[in-house]
């Protein structure tokens, strides 16, 4: 014969734990005298922060009448990446257009970071920006298995371009 009660309510080994089940009858649980809802903190006007200057753009939700008091502004939109940001944010944030223009966004801003810091002339090192050393000295066997796909890669390149 099966009990309709749940497995949880079923009296059984679990009933011999002291405490089992505190939760299910409020006047049994510890702490019952002093659970209440908290009370809300008032919000005077002058607890709010004070605006900040806008010395550079900002970008902002559609859904948000304006921006917030206190916002980020060491990397202002500029460029190409900067371009499809601001046409990002002319989506909802519940739509998905919006956060993959943002993800394109911060790829063509590395993009843009690499040709700025050849423009300048500085030869970037791009295997150690992108952990290099920590995969070769902590993942040895998973380095040796990128390499070894790079070199197939480029001689896969090699090959087709020998053919022609």
């Amino acid at each position: 014969m099966t009990s309709s009660l749940p497995n949880t309510l079923r009296p059984g080994p679990r009933h011999d734990i002291p405490g089992w089940g505190s939760d299910l009858d409020r006047a049994n649980r510890p702490a019952y005298p002093m659970e209440r809802t908290p009370p809300r903190l008032p919000h005077p006007p002058h607890a709010l922060p004070e605006s900040q200057h806008r010395h550079v753009e900002v970008l902002h939700s559609i859904e948000r009448p304006g921006i917030t008091p206190l916002f980020g502004s060491t990397v202002p939109p500029s460029g190409l990446s900067g371009s499809v940001r601001r046409f990002a944010f002319r989506y909802s944030e519940n739509d998905l257009r919006h956060w993959m223009l943002l993800l394109l966004a911060d790829r063509v801003q590395v993009g843009e970071g690499l040709v700025q810091d050849l423009g300048r002339g500085r030869i970037p090192n791009i295997y150690a920006e992108m952990g290099g050393n920590a995969e070769l000295r902590f993942n040895p066997r998973g380095a040796a298995r990128k390499a070894a796909l790079v070199a197939g890669v480029m001689a896969l390149v090699w090959l087709a371009r020998r053919r022609r």
